[in-house]
């Protein structure tokens, strides 16, 4: 074969475990590369792309058309995927449109089928640098990983070794329609700045920057996936499946090299981004925080709480109305910060539901005393994120439940006891 792709893929392929291949087709000019290429080489595997609509551009639905297209003249299936790209959590519009494609994409693929990204040398030089310039250890520095599960199946990035010249020279040699998306020549995006400005005066001065930063990576890898071997045994013994927790004195305790890359992998279990250095330096001052006190670090898309001994990681809570309150029958509710209350069965009247304003006080069904709902809450244990949440249920004007912990004899009697019909659902 004449073509470095077309007999880079023939080699990749060759070893290639059986399933489908399922092609990431932005439609620019690396994917539309990888995607013609595949469609070229004798079908060995079942091939089809995916094309994901971000819906943040103008043209973003004639981009979809291109990309069905494309592919109906290679005789792919193509599938298009409309995503809502979240711009409100604060980790830039890369990192969330990056986190709503790859959710859908990891949705949409079939138990052992392998999605084919064409992301190849450059891109990983970028990445690293990236990684560099954030202050990432080792498992930072190493770059993209050529596979990860993902989904039912798993990533694979085959052209992590291939210049981007290579496909570019291939999209020219078979005069392939490619998209230009607007945004990839966008100065204010680093990734851009690092492409268009830093790596070519990088070259100027250093013409073998390209070579040594991949083969840097390649060793930080090694370095990466020798230390896991050490704190992924440290995550289970630290790490309360139930809670989904960790114990801090014990995470405190390991070697630095160990902490952070542990603490990236039960955060990102969860969904959530690693802390940059700053959040690091100031979760493990707020370790040694005093009795009583429950710490929280924050960082865009995530926070951290210090509680009880262990450490605590959710998403950012949504904006709460505390004067909020609604009317009740009985129906599923979906609450403020995302959770529900729903209850077996029907009410005779409906009741109000509101949040903790301060001052609440209870007299539980068999309790001699009445209680203050601070008290109560301290006493339970009932995490301090989920408290400014727990629906207050009231007839008329009296509080008679708080969530399903604590209803009192009229409370009992219109829902039962305590986990009996009523069920509180906290959404964090």
């Amino acid at each position: 074969m004449s073509s470095p792709l077309l007999q880079h893929l023939a080699d990749q392929l060759a070893d290639a475990p059986s399933g489908g291949l399922c092609v990431a087709f932005s439609g620019g000019p690396d994917s539309t590369a990888l995607l013609h290429a595949l469609a070229a080489l004798p079908r060995t595997h079942a091939l089809r792309a995916i094309h994901v609509d971000h819906a943040l551009h103008a043209d973003s639905a004639q981009w979809a058309t291109h990309a069905r297209t494309f592919c109906a003249a290679l005789g792919v299936p193509c599938t298009v995927l409309r995503v809502t790209v979240d711009l409100r959590s604060g980790r830039g519009i890369e990192a969330a449109a990056r986190e709503a494609r790859y959710a859908a994409l990891a949705a949409n693929l079939a138990p052992g089928e392998r999605l084919l990204t064409a992301h190849h040398r450059d891109d990983q030089v970028e990445t690293v640098l990236l990684k560099l310039l954030r202050g990432a250890g080792p498992e930072g520095l190493g770059g993209m990983r050529e596979r990860r599960p993902l989904g039912a199946g798993e990533l694979w990035r085959p052209l992590l070794a291939l210049p981007r010249e290579a496909l570019r020279d291939y999209v020219q040699a078979h005069a392939l329609a490619c998209l230009d998306d607007p945004a990839n020549a966008d100065p204010r995006l680093r990734r851009n700045l690092l492409r268009g400005e830093i790596l070519p005066r990088l070259a100027t001065h250093w013409p073998h920057a390209v070579d040594a930063i991949t083969h840097s990576a390649a060793l930080c890898r090694d370095a990466a996936d020798a230390l896991r071997a050490q704190w992924l045994p440290a995550f289970e013994t630290l790490h309360d499946p139930r809670s989904d927790s960790l114990d801090a004195a014990g995470w405190r305790l390991l070697a630095p090299a160990l902490r952070e890359p542990l603490l990236d992998h039960w955060l990102h279990a969860r969904g959530l981004p690693a802390p940059g250095r700053a959040q690091r330096a100031q979760i493990e001052r707020q370790l040694g925080a005093g009795e009583g006190r429950v710490p929280c670090i924050r960082w865009p898309g995530a926070e951290l709480h210090v509680w009880k001994g262990r450490l605590w990681a959710l998403p950012p809570p949504a904006a709460i109305d505390p004067a909020w309150q609604a009317p009740w029958s009985g129906d599923p509710l979906a609450l403020p910060d995302g959770g529900t209350l729903t209850l077996h069965g029907a009410l005779a009247q409906p009741l109000t539901l509101r949040l903790r304003r301060g001052g609440e006080r209870l007299k539980p069904a068999g309790d001699r005393h009445t209680r203050e709902l601070r008290d109560l809450f301290q006493q339970a244990a009932l995490p301090p994120w989920q408290r400014a949440a727990c629906p207050m249920i009231h007839e008329g004007d009296v509080l008679i439940a708080v969530g399903d912990r604590w209803l009192t004899e009229r409370g009992a009697a219109l829902l039962g006891a305590p986990g009996e019909r009523l069920r509180w659902r906290p959404g964090r």
